[in-house]
């Protein structure tokens, strides 16, 4: 598979039973701290790979730096810090490539490995699944406020600390149990990579507002105004199949635009595997886990819907 559908990257099959996962991406600082950038950009990128269900084995550096600019040590700080996460996703870092520019910017390509009959897709959900979200949304929203120096330093720490979580516990858990689609949300938003789901499933994802997890003062933020780059680009590419059956007021609704990085996985699985499978995330350590909705069958109409 490669870049005809939404997958969140390509899969070449080798054998019968070894197939490879290729991905990229790369990101500019949300935060000055160069090894925490590192870590955000790392998890950020090796994300894709556990959203198809693979398993992380080789990375390479993509850097943009600015050296005239900025000191040598800032480079060897988001490396080392990029290195952490490689190391702790049990994967290795064997090289890269460094460009000139007037802005740094980081990520990694990375090869991952996947049984070719265990590859998850975005698609596939089916009418009856309940939908799973590991991780809370609303990081676009705080990074921007707090460039304007409007979220709290507690706010801003507990993103941080969401950010550089592997999905690496969420995947190995969700593999115990049989996943219909599978996504991790990131830059298009909760709505974006949630049509990208429905749509390939033909179906009806149907979204709890109540039960969506979020970052603390991520609406807070919203409500006084705070947006990003992405949110409208994120609205205009999916306001034509989705509903809100909730009354809400415009900023509210934004927080289903809101771009993320380094998000969770968004999981369809049958109904009466979803107990369980909430109950195995929390005890591995995925605290923020939430059944956030249901699986419909399309109505010819809406691919999304919020309640």
């Amino acid at each position: 598979m490669g870049f005809e559908e939404s997958d969140d990257a390509g899969v070449y099959r080798i054998n019968a039973e070894t197939a490879i996962v290729s991905t990229a991406d790369f990101i500019t600082p949300p935060v000055d701290d160069p090894f925490l950038f590192g870590q955000i950009a790392a998890a950020n990128a090796i994300s894709d790979v556990y959203a198809m269900g693979g398993r992380p084995l080789t990375c390479l550096n993509l850097v943009s730096f600015p050296s005239k600019k900025l000191a040598p040590s800032i480079l060897k700080g988001i490396v080392e810090g990029a290195l952490d996460k490689i190391t702790e996703a049990g994967a290795l870092l064997v090289g890269g490539h460094t460009v000139e520019d007037d802005e740094p910017k980081f990520g990694l390509a990375v090869l991952g490995q996947v049984h070719p009959d265990k590859i998850w897709r975005n698609k596939g959900a089916k009418a009856g699944d309940h939908l799973i979200l590991t991780k809370p949304i609303g990081s676009g929203v705080i990074f921007n406020a707090n460039l304007k120096g409007l979220v709290s330093a507690a706010a801003l720490d507990a993103c941080l600390k969401n950010l550089v979580i592997l999905n690496k516990v969420a995947a190995e858990t969700l593999s115990q149990f049989e996943a219909h689609a599978v996504t991790d949300v990131t830059g298009f938003g909760l709505a974006g990579h949630g049509f990208e789901m429905a749509h390939g499933s033909q179906v009806q994802l149907v979204m709890n507002m109540d039960q969506i997890p979020l970052m603390a003062e991520a609406l807070e933020m919203y409500h006084k105004g705070v947006t990003t780059g992405s949110n409208r680009f994120n609205r205009e590419m999916v306001e034509a199949h989705l509903a809100f059956e909730v009354s809400l007021p415009k900023w509210h609704r934004e927080i289903v635009y809101d771009p993320q990085t380094s998000g969770g996985l968004l999981v369809s699985v049958a109904a009466d595997k979803s107990t369980a499978l909430l109950s195995a995330l929390k005890k591995a350590g995925v605290t923020r886990a939430s059944l956030i909705g249901q699986v419909k069958a399309f109505d010819g109409k809406k691919y999304l819907v919020f309640v």
